[in-house]
């Protein structure tokens, strides 16, 4: 299969769809019937504490969304998510291990009543109050009266990304805001804290998936056409570029596509082209159905060097075949990368013709699907008696 992976760096939140786990149902059906009854009701409250944003339930529990990979505290300011989105964890930890990331707004992780907590809230607090000082891992170690090596530890453990991670994001997040607002690309560089314009572009014309000036202008010159049609597994979208297959998705209505769409690509030109599509449209059936076994599909999806390589092994996965998220970690030869390699499938953002749906866990459960676990059996099914 050709598959075309520009340089560049993970989608930005924008249109971060997530692969996640899901709710253990078996679980309910083990418990006693006592126990079990009082789950909806334990969950309609968590969801108006939510709605509520109840502060008081912060370490509580979390929430995450299946929409977007993320999960928050009960008092998150972010705008509230549609409710069967939602899913509800004990711990930050139990989310983690679903697939899901620690929203960077609301820092859910740093809500366990570890000590360590409020020094990286405080940590957190200094770098977006001074984003636009040349920040060091020895300027915060010095600010803070710890060891570089103590602090990028300590701030990693709770936070779950280093300083410079964490640093980038909150740039990125500012240079997003300061080019929306109609600022220069200079003026937005230097109130981001950057140095100097190339390094403006090399940093974040790979994070924006376009050139700042380009994500300036609303990306007008981006255009992407898709179609909709009927797929063995419910409605499909297909939609590219000049270059190639950029997104293929699934979803109970043409709607919710259309919406997927807009996030995934918010300022594109998109434009509707049944015609020029159904090749491919026809292609992807025949490949769900068993019936075409090595196509041709040219893909333009921007992927990081780690998803890149994570991508290509699930390529070479045989039909009809699976692999724990473990064995693709060894097989790319990093052995624990177990929880990257799940995160990495979770930004698939072309079901089908990137084969995630053959990852499953360990223990030979289905893991989650970005897609739904119901069509994740169903592919898997397909498959197995395409080549039975």
């Amino acid at each position: 299969m050709k598959t075309t992976f520009p340089e560049s760096a993970e989608r930005g939140s924008a249109g971060e769809s997530r692969e996640q786990q899901a709710p253990p149902l078996q679980i309910a059906a083990e418990m006693p019937a006592q126990i079990a009854s009082q789950i909806p009701q334990i969950e309609a409250r968590r969801w108006r504490a939510v709605l509520d944003r109840d502060a008081s339930l912060d370490g509580a529990f979390v929430f995450a969304v299946s929409s977007t990979g993320v999960f928050c505290r009960p008092s998150c300011p972010a705008r509230h998510p549609r409710r069967q989105n939602v899913h509800f964890f004990d711990q930050p930890v139990e989310a983690e291990q679903a697939g899901y990331r620690a929203c960077l707004r609301c820092r859910p992780k740093a809500v366990d009543g570890n000590p360590q907590s409020a020094l990286v809230r405080a940590i957190c607090r200094f770098i977006e109050q001074h984003i636009e000082d040349r920040l060091t891992l020895s300027l915060l170690s010095k600010a803070f009266r710890r060891s570089p090596f103590h602090l990028q530890r300590t701030f990693k453990s709770v936070l779950g990304v280093s300083p410079r991670a964490y640093i980038d994001a909150v740039r990125l997040r500012q240079v997003k805001q300061n080019l929306q607002a109609g600022h220069d690309v200079t003026t937005a560089l230097y109130a981001a804290g950057y140095g100097s314009s190339s390094r403006l572009y090399e940093r974040t014309a790979a994070q924006l998936g376009m050139t700042p000036e380009k994500y300036r202008r609303g990306a007008v010159a981006a255009v992407v056409r898709y179609t909709i049609a009927d797929s063995p597994l419910g409605r499909m979208l297909i939609a590219a570029t000049d270059k190639g297959i950029c997104a293929i998705q699934f979803a109970e209505s043409d709607q919710q596509l259309q919406q997927g769409l807009i996030r995934e690509f918010p300022f594109a030109t998109r434009r509707r082209d049944d015609a020029a599509m159904a090749e491919w449209r026809d292609t992807l059936t025949r490949l769900m159905q068993g019936k075409e076994i090595n196509p041709s599909l040219p893909l333009d999806i921007r992927a990081t060097a780690f998803q890149r390589r994570v991508w290509e092994a699930l390529q070479r996965i045989p039909r009809g075949e699976t692999r724990s998220y473990s064995a693709v970690a060894k097989r790319i030869g990093m052995p624990k990368a177990t929880r990257a390699v799940a995160r990495a499938c979770a930004t698939n953002p072309v079901a089908v013709a990137i084969p995630c749906h053959r990852v499953i866990r360990e223990d030979g459960n289905l893991g989650g699907y970005r897609w739904g676990l119901d069509r994740k059996q169903q592919l898997l099914a397909m498959e197995k008696q395409a080549g039975a």
